[in-house]
């Protein structure tokens, strides 16, 4: 009956060593044949774009030749990154240039004219409650027929918005004749406006059915004839903020898409003259930030207003600050608040004074990017001449004398049909800047963007590499301190069958008692066992 032996067997520490060393040694011989040439700085600088260090990281000692080759090279890099330095120092100021250019059309669009009689109140249309109420605006004493005292007079409170309207200067009476473009206008033509002048008018001041000129030079845009009515101007006793001493009227040349802002912008026309205004239109184009400082069309919408404009954003900041010191708000500003009484015209004053002097920090108003301006050149010549004295005043049922004091004449016509385009551009930009940085690359180092991928590639490979050899020892401490246990089974007519000679020749590792079964380093095992076996005895 044949007998059988169990025994464990355990994997020999040092055999398991030598094996390992076996192994190494033929891993690392594997992989310095399979380096890939990317890990070797020599073969690097061969292959690489970049111009120079083929002649520095040669394989050898470094020598006189490699060494002025880095100096080179390294003087060369300098002067790039200097270079580079200046461009990118550049860029980050944001430049830019005003560029100037003139276009030619068949046609445009004739401004916005507001005319405003100086005077504000007729003195004619004002009734006793009026002059009661406007005695701080116009320094009138109240009328007093009876002899009483005026505090003794009782008048209901005043509708200003009404005063305004009815005790204004009428377009109706003060417009003798209106022309454009050869076509006759009429007062149908003009809307009201509300200014600090009181009641103004603005011709074409309707964008969507705004008139156009299709011809330069005089005779070509509006010519209209005014009496200014200077019968109707309030007698002067005494000095107020609203006091004026001219006479005449004030008129500002503007575009559709902002609001009069006259007592600034306007300028005046004096009675007993014709005045030419010629106009040349400026379109002008400014940079937003951090180019320039304006402010974008784009943006939310600007309150009271269809578009942001500089008049516009003062006449709100004028309006938010007198609600805030008086609640309430002038004629000519905008909103639904109630307008302010005569009795309320210090607190007025004193807060658009206060406003005047603090405007830069309370109400910053930013210049927007498309901005349409009117450059103005005035002429006069003196109306009525001795032969046309007689004919006017027949013709308008007024002595010549009152023709020469009252009635003035105004032409405005664009002088030729052209614009002058007035545009901020970046001087330098990314386009510029990308080029000036590639043409010093080129220049100094002879590089490109493919010379720093090539650069970063490598950079990537060694890296790689490092890592792999740091996780290589952990990998193989692991392995080691990993301990396999296997059970064999010996057959006893197997022992007897095998000669000593056979299990002497079986050890060529290291001498082994004869009791003690065999190292097999160089045996056929059965599947299962693996490695290397460690002597035993059964």
């Amino acid at each position: 009956m044949p007998i059988e032996f169990v025994c464990k067997i355990k994997f020999a520490e040092e055999d398991e060593k030598q094996k390992a060393g076996q192994d190494g040694d033929k891993e690392s011989l594997i992989e310095e044949s399979c380096t890939p040439p990317a890990k070797d700085l020599a073969r690097f600088a061969n292959s690489c774009s970049l111009h120079g260090i083929n002649h520095i990281f040669v394989s050898g000692r470094l020598g006189i030749r490699q060494t002025l080759w880095a100096l080179a090279f390294l003087t060369s890099l300098a002067l790039f990154l200097y270079q580079a330095a200046k461009c990118a120092i550049s860029y980050l100021e944001h430049p830019h240039v005003t560029a100037l250019n003139e276009e030619a059309t068949p046609e445009m669009v004739f401004p916005a004219v507001t005319i405003c009689n100086i005077n504000r109140f007729r003195f004619s249309a004002l009734t006793d409650a009026d002059i009661y109420h406007l005695a701080n605006l116009t320094g009138l004493p109240p009328k007093n027929r009876d002899g009483h005292k005026p505090t003794d007079l009782v008048y209901p409170a005043p509708d200003m918005q009404d005063i305004f309207n009815r005790t204004g200067h009428q377009l109706e009476e003060m417009l003798m004749s209106c022309n454009f473009s050869g076509q006759n206008c009429s007062v149908d033509d003009f809307s009201v406006v509300y200014t600090r002048y009181g009641k103004c008018y603005t011709f074409n001041g309707n964008k969507t059915t705004s008139r156009k000129s299709k011809q330069g030079g005089m005779g070509n845009g509006l010519e209209i004839m005014l009496d200014i009515q200077q019968d109707e101007y309030l007698p002067i006793w005494r000095e107020t903020n609203e006091t004026s001493l001219e006479a005449g009227i004030r008129v500002q040349i503007h575009s559709q898409d902002e609001p009069p802002y006259i007592h600034q912008l306007g300028f005046g026309v004096s009675p007993g003259f014709q005045t030419f205004v010629s106009c040349q239109e400026q379109r002008l184009t400014y940079l937003p930030q951090p180019w320039g400082n304006c402010r974008s069309t784009s943006r939310e919408k600007f309150p009271g207003y269809d578009t942001y404009s500089i008049s516009a954003c003062r006449l709100l900041c004028e309006t938010n600050e007198v609600m805030r010191e008086c609640n309430c708000r002038m004629v000519h500003m905008p909103g639904t608040t109630d307008i302010c009484p005569p009795s309320k015209i210090s607190c007025v004053d004193k807060a658009l004074a206060q406003l005047q002097k603090n405007s830069g920090d309370t109400c910053p108003c930013e210049t927007p990017c498309n901005l349409t301006r009117y450059g103005k050149e005035l002429s006069m010549v003196k109306i009525p001449s001795k032969g046309s004295a007689r004919y006017l005043s027949r013709k308008y049922d007024k002595s010549e004398d009152y023709i020469r004091d009252n009635f003035l004449v105004l032409d405005i016509f664009f002088e030729a049909l052209n614009y002058e385009t007035i545009e901020q551009k970046k001087a330098y930009d990314v386009a510029g800047l990308l080029g000036d940085i590639g043409g010093q690359m080129g220049l100094f180092i002879g590089a490109s963007i493919l010379t720093i991928l090539e650069i970063l590639d490598y950079i990537y490979e060694v890296i790689k590499h490092r890592l792999k050899r740091l996780l290589r020892p952990q990998k193989e401490e692991k392995k080691n301190k990993q301990q396999t246990s296997t059970v064999a089974t010996v057959g006893l007519e197997e022992m007897k069958a095998k000669e000593p000679n056979d299990m002497t020749r079986s050890q060529p590792e290291g001498a082994y008692a004869n009791t003690m079964l065999p190292n097999h380093h160089h045996h056929h095992h059965h599947a299962g066992h693996h490695g290397v076996f460690e002597d035993f005895a059964c």
